[in-house]
C-alpha cells in the first residue's frame, strides 16, 4: 500500500474505550499519530517528552479539534532509567488499561556519547529505554489483552537504518561505552551505532511476539521522513542518509502513517512480529542480523539480565 492511499481520515475505525502511550510524542510523528488518534475518540492519549512547553502547545492544539479527548503528558528523559521508570509509575497510577504501547521517541546519528547509566546514547534511547518501560507496561498489558474484544499491541520504530548496523549485529561487549569507532569508516560509526539500535527495536518486536504471542508486537519503518531528527545533524554527516533515501522520501505529513496502520488495521491484516515498511508492506529489504534468531534471543537475554534490578 502506498502511503497515498492509507488516509488516516477514513481508515482507522473507532477507538472508543482504548487507551494509547506514545513516546516522544510532542513533536514529529509521534504528534502527527497522536493527531490521528485523537480523531477517532480513544478513551486517553498518554504520551512523553522532555519539554512539557511543547507538551501543553500540542495538548491546546488537539483539543482545539477534538474536544472530548482526554490526553496527559508524562515527562520523561530517555537517557536516564530513573525516569523512565518515573513516568511508567505516574501512567499506571492513572489507568489499569493499556491498549497500545508505541515505541516512537528516537535519536539518530548524534555525536558519540553515553545515558545517564551508561550506555551507548543512541543504543540506551532508542532500545535500553524502551525495553524498560515494556517491562514495567507488561503486566497491565497483559491483563488488557483478557478482556473481551481485546487487541493489544506494542510497536517498535524500527528503519532501513538497521542495515547500517555492523555485519556481526550488536557489539554487546561495549554498549556501556561511547563506541565511538563502532562499524569503522563505511557507514560512518555515528551511523553504525544508530543502526545497531534499529536493529535492536526490529529484533526485540521478534522476541516480544514469540513470548506474549497475546500481544501484537511489531517493528515498523516509517520511510525517510525528514523530521526534525535531522535538525541536528550537518549536510555531509547527513550525507549517507539522504543518498539512501533518493526516490524514497515520505512527505512529512505522512510520516506517521505506518505506525498508525500498524497501530489501528485489523488484526487479521497484520502478522505478529513483522517488519513493515511504508505503509502496511511487509519489508523484504532487510539485513541479514535482521533475521538471526539466536542474535534476537541474546539481545532479549542481555536486555533482561540489563533490567534485572527494575
Amino acid at each position: 500500500m502506498h502511503s497515498s492511499e492509507f488516509n488516516p481520515h477514513s481508515d482507522i475505525q473507532s477507538l472508543e474505550g482504548k487507551v494509547f502511550l506514545i513516546t516522544g510524542g510532542t513533536a514529529g510523528l509521534g504528534s502527527g499519530a497522536i493527531e490521528a488518534f485523537a480523531e477517532h475518540n480513544p478513551s486517553h492519549i498518554f504520551f512523553t517528552g522532555r519539554n512539557k512547553k511543547s507538551a501543553d502547545k500540542l495538548i491546546s492544539t488537539v483539543q482545539s479539534k477534538f474536544a472530548s479527548v482526554n490526553l496527559t503528558f508524562l515527562e520523561c528523559d530517555q537517557t536516564s532509567l530513573a525516569s523512565v521508570r518515573e513516568a511508567a509509575n505516574k501512567f499506571l497510577a492513572q489507568s489499569n488499561r493499556l491498549d497500545v504501547l508505541m515505541c516512537n521517541a528516537g535519536v539518530m546519528g548524534i555525536d558519540a556519547d553515553q545515558t545517564k547509566d551508561g550506555y551507548e546514547i543512541q543504543f540506551g534511547i532508542n532500545h535500553v529505554a524502551h525495553a524498560l518501560l515494556i517491562k514495567l507496561l507488561l503486566p497491565t498489558m497483559l491483563e488488557t489483552a483478557k478482556l473481551p474484544d481485546a487487541d493489544v499491541r506494542i510497536i517498535n520504530m524500527s528503519s532501513w537504518g538497521h542495515k547500517q548496523a555492523p555485519s556481526y549485529g550488536i557489539q554487546f561487549e561495549t554498549l556501556k561505552t561511547s563506541q565511538a569507532s563502532l562499524g569503522g569508516m563505511i557507514p560512518g560509526p555515528r551511523w553504525s551505532r544508530y543502526g545497531q539500535s534499529k536493529l535492536a527495536n526490529l529484533l526485540y518486536a521478534q522476541e516480544l511476539a514469540k513470548r506474549y504471542p497475546q500481544i501484537t508486537s511489531v517493528s515498523v519503518h516509517p520511510g525517510f521522513v525528514m523530521t526534525g531528527l535531522y535538525d541536528n545533524v550537518n549536510f555531509l554527516i547527513r550525507l549517507p542518509a539522504l543518498i539512501s533515501s533518493i526516490g524514497r522520501t515520505v512527505p512529512v505529513d505522512q510520516g506517521h502513517y505506518n505506525q498508525v496502520w500498524a497501530t489501528t488495521c485489523r488484526k487479521s491484516d497484520i502478522i505478529n512480529g513483522q517488519y513493515y515498511e511504508p505503509v502496511g508492506v511487509v519489508g523484504k529489504d532487510i539485513s541479514k542480523a535482521a533475521q538471526d534468531k539466536q542474535l534476537a534471543e541474546r539481545l532479549w537475554d542481555w536486555t533482561q539480565e540489563e533490567l534485572a534490578g527494575y
